[in-house]
């Protein structure tokens, strides 16, 4: 039996864990995977129930940080080398820029037969500096010689990489999107909603407007909330704003929200929803009329897509949005700003809506969204069918069955 190697940057909540675990459960019995990756950051929520609750062994790399750290980084290619020799792998296959960096680099000196990396997104777009953005296309540039396949999780991102970014010719790139076990979002929606909004204090008349991800300068949340300001300014109806998730930039867009012309203050949650589900009774925490709520990480995340009733994106890059893939699941209509491998995931006027990187034309779109209930459901219906059949695991894990036999068969 084939052995694979997979190996993911950090196991933080995220697509690449989901994808990761995805294809080291159900390619099985095909072949034999071990599952290995770095330690989520302080500010992220760890994905490793996820793993557990798949029945997946996996071995943890301390070492191996988000950050570049040339002492841990060491450790860490150390650590991955000495796995390789252990567990004699047919294919290494890595996930995102840092394990993509050491797994290949090790890989490639233990003379590993297959090497595959999966680009989930890439830094060379609003992320650094002109100086550090060349070093890491440098870098990536390098590290492709000895890759023997490299996976775009979008048609735009190929593109980007071949076109764009002279990454690798565009024979080396495969083309396969990420899939994601997506029943849960259709499950026992009208329970999910009565609950979450309940625990939230939304009312049946109210309007709730999320943001899910990390709240990281990428994401831009300070768009999202100069765009909501914008739509509360200008509509009578009652809006509730939700910031799922944590990150670095917290406190200032806390800091943001405090400083509007509203003079709002945030209402703050630490992960306590999670947790209600185990009691009978939930109890409404809000109890005032603060319209932004920051609920931290959410695990149960499909009872939050349910109780919203639109599901907002700002980012400056993306590779495939796991948010808005999740929110049409959820059969909610989403507005996104028309970044990176957005238009693939969103159907846009159908599904949802896209925009420019700007709150005017961000807040003209949720506020059309908001008057139209008919239109938020049409949308959501065509979101569910396109996220339900274009994004299941079950896809992504036949088409890389497919593409590793390829691979193994040509060495």
């Amino acid at each position: 039996m084939p052995r694979i190697l997979r190996i993911i940057n950090r196991f933080n909540l995220g697509g690449p864990t989901f994808n990761a675990a995805y294809l080291t459960k159900y390619l099985e019995p095909d072949f034999e995977t071990l599952l290995i990756g770095g330690r989520k950051d302080d500010k992220e929520d760890s994905s490793e129930f996820i793993i557990e609750n798949l029945g997946i062994n996996h071995r943890l790399i301390p070492e191996m940080r988000r950050a570049v750290d040339f002492r841990n980084d060491r450790k860490a290619l150390k650590s991955i080398k000495e796995i390789i020799c252990e567990f004699k792998p047919d294919i290494v296959h890595t996930h995102a820029s840092k394990a993509g960096a050491l797994g290949r680099i090790a890989a490639t000196q233990l003379k590993v037969p297959v090497i595959v990396h999966t680009f989930h997104g890439n830094v060379f777009h609003s992320y650094f500096g002109i100086i550090k953005t060349n070093i890491y296309k440098a870098i990536e540039r390098y590290l492709a010689h000895n890759t023997t396949k490299i996976i775009a999780i979008s048609n735009s991102q190929k593109r980007e990489l071949v076109q764009d970014y002279n990454i690798c010719k565009e024979d080396k790139i495969e083309v396969i999107p990420l899939g994601f076990d997506l029943a849960k979002f259709k499950e026992n929606q009208d329970h999910k909603r009565e609950t979450f909004r309940n625990y939230y204090g939304v009312a049946d008349n109210e309007i709730a407007i999320g943001i899910v991800g990390r709240i990281a300068p990428i994401k831009n949340h300070g768009l999202f909330v100069e765009s909501v300001v914008r739509v509360i300014s200008k509509t009578d109806k009652k809006i509730k704003v939700f910031i799922i998730g944590d990150g670095d930039q917290k406190q200032e867009i806390i800091n943001q929200i405090k400083s509007c012309s509203m003079g709002c203050s945030a209402l703050e949650y630490e992960s306590s929803f999670d947790k209600s589900l185990n009691t009978v009774n939930f109890v409404n925490n809000a109890g005032n009329n603060n319209p932004f709520t920051f609920t931290s990480w959410i695990r149960n995340i499909d009872y939050a897509y349910a109780g919203l009733d639109i599901v907002a994106l700002t980012s400056k890059n993306e590779g495939t949005p796991v948010s808005l893939i999740e929110a049409q699941a959820a059969s909610k209509p989403v507005i996104s700003t028309n970044v990176g491998g957005v238009a693939e995931v969103v159907d846009d006027q159908k599904s949802g809506l896209l925009c420019k990187s700007n709150s005017a034309a961000i807040s003209d779109g949720i506020l059309t969204l908001i008057n139209d209930s008919n239109l938020r459901e049409n949308m959501g219906r065509h979101g569910s069918e396109r996220a339900h059949t274009q994004y299941s695991y079950i896809r992504l894990v036949r088409e890389m069955n497919s593409l590793y036999c390829n691979l193994l068969n040509q060495v």
